[in-house]
């Protein structure tokens, strides 16, 4: 059993750093960059006049730095082979998403937007895995070169972690001739709506509340009449691109969809375990960056006439965390790996409850360990002039937004006690 860090995953890990200190840093530094990322960043990304929005400016700046890390070959290292990447696998985007947000605030790895040199892009696996023939011929090549910008369309405003509820409804109908399908409903948080091409638009098809089947994923040009962005909600970190949209009489070719009819919630469980151990990954990294920051404080600063760290009410709460950073890494890995050496499809059923276990732990932990290092900090880091504010306010909306931590427990539950997963034998009497 070898725990290191695989030789040649290590030699990328430099690489990447060599590439951002040569390549990203000097455009961090350009023209004032910085504001986006010091005490200014919340008020130089937001277009306060305009819903709330990211600004222009900021978002040319993202699509800079990944054009240049795609040019450099990081960017598409998570995509397969066959799809232009470099077939990157779990437990590398997890070592390496950790490295990153380790790293702590930065153009390198800001996580806003899902920003990142080394890209968390699900949808090229999700569609890879989940596209017919037929489908791959049509969309593969726009989905591949980002003419097609998809949101992912599942969450409504009445219904969140019971998917299985959704509203929206999807039925047959045939206009001017042509058969296709007439959409109603809304969706809630569909992420960077105000630039997309298409929406996923999970809606159900047959069936009745609370079954699995019987939903289906259609794809629909951003532009359809009927598509209305309503509202741009605000939110605890800004800025914001995560409207409300309704769906009033959408209408869409029979064959506007993504897998299979009636079979469309497979495709957002398999989106949401690639997103989850990545995220986890860096939740783990920003853990870990709060804590190293809060040291480095604590040993610089002298109240009383002796280092802030001899207290012990400053060491032990510190300890607590590097202790569970460590046993969290560990978990993450493996998971990660456990991933790499099974079908994709059968993550669901075997392994859920680990990215599970992953997922909600890392959230929880970074919260911690941004307000803990506020504390430590003082004053000062209570105040933007410290990322650990940014911090805490990021990484505390994936407590929800990833499946809520209580659902997320709810799934480990489940595997416990063997009412799903592998343990379903030992209870089948029962």
């Amino acid at each position: 059993m070898d725990f290191d860090v695989p030789p040649q995953l290590a030699a990328y890990l430099a690489e990447l750093d060599a590439f951002i200190e040569a390549e990203i840093k000097p455009i961090e530094n350009r023209d004032d960059n910085m504001r986006f990322f010091d005490h200014r960043r919340e008020y130089a990304r937001t277009d306060w006049e305009a819903g709330g929005l990211p600004k222009h400016e900021w978002e040319a700046l993202l699509a800079e730095a990944r054009d240049v890390a795609d040019k450099a070959g990081h960017y598409r290292f998570a995509w397969p082979e066959s799809m232009g990447g470099k077939g990157g696998s779990n437990l590398a985007m997890a070592v390496i998403r950790e490295h990153l947000a380790a790293r702590g605030l930065g153009l390198h790895n800001d996580l806003q937007n899902e920003h990142s040199i080394v890209g968390n892009n699900p949808f090229i696996l999700l569609f890879k895995e989940f596209a017919t023939p037929e489908q791959y011929a049509r969309d593969g090549e726009a989905v591949m070169s980002g003419a097609m910008r998809t949101v992912f369309g599942l969450t409504e405003p009445n219904h969140g972690s019971d998917a299985t509820f959704m509203e929206t409804r999807a039925v047959p109908e045939t206009r001017d001739g042509v058969e296709g399908w007439r959409i109603d409903g809304e969706k809630m948080w569909s992420t960077g709506m105000h630039v997309a091409t298409h929406a996923m638009v999970f809606a159900r098809t047959s069936g009745k509340d609370g079954d699995a089947t019987g939903i289906t994923c259609f794809i629909v040009p951003a532009t359809t009449p009927g598509v209305k962005v309503e509202e741009y909600l605000w939110t605890f970190n800004m800025p914001t691109d995560h409207p409300r949209v309704s769906f009033t009489n959408v209408w869409v070719p029979h064959d506007a969809y993504w897998g299979q009819i009636d079979r469309g919630l497979g495709i957002g469980q398999s989106f949401v375990h690639q997103n989850r151990i990545r995220q986890a990954a860096s939740s783990l990294g920003a853990a870990h960056y709060c804590v190293e920051e809060s040291v480095k404080y604590a040993r610089s600063r002298k109240p009383f006439g002796k280092p802030l760290s001899d207290n012990q009410a400053i060491q032990w709460p510190l300890v607590e965390l590097a202790t569970q950073i460590e046993m969290l890494r560990l978990l993450i890995r493996k998971t990660a790996w456990q991933m790499d050496r099974m079908e994709h499809k059968a993550i669901e059923r075997e392994l859920s409850d680990k990215v599970s276990m992953c997922n909600y732990w890392a959230n929880r932990l970074v919260c911690e360990a941004a307000d803990r290092a506020m504390q430590v900090h003082g004053g000062i880091g209570y105040s933007r002039h410290k990322p650990f504010e940014h911090i805490y306010r990021h990484h505390r909306r994936y407590r929800i937004t990833e499946g809520s931590e209580e659902i997320q427990m709810r799934k480990v539950a489940a595997f416990l006690f063997g009412y799903l997963g592998p343990r379903r034998a030992l209870f089948a009497g029962s």
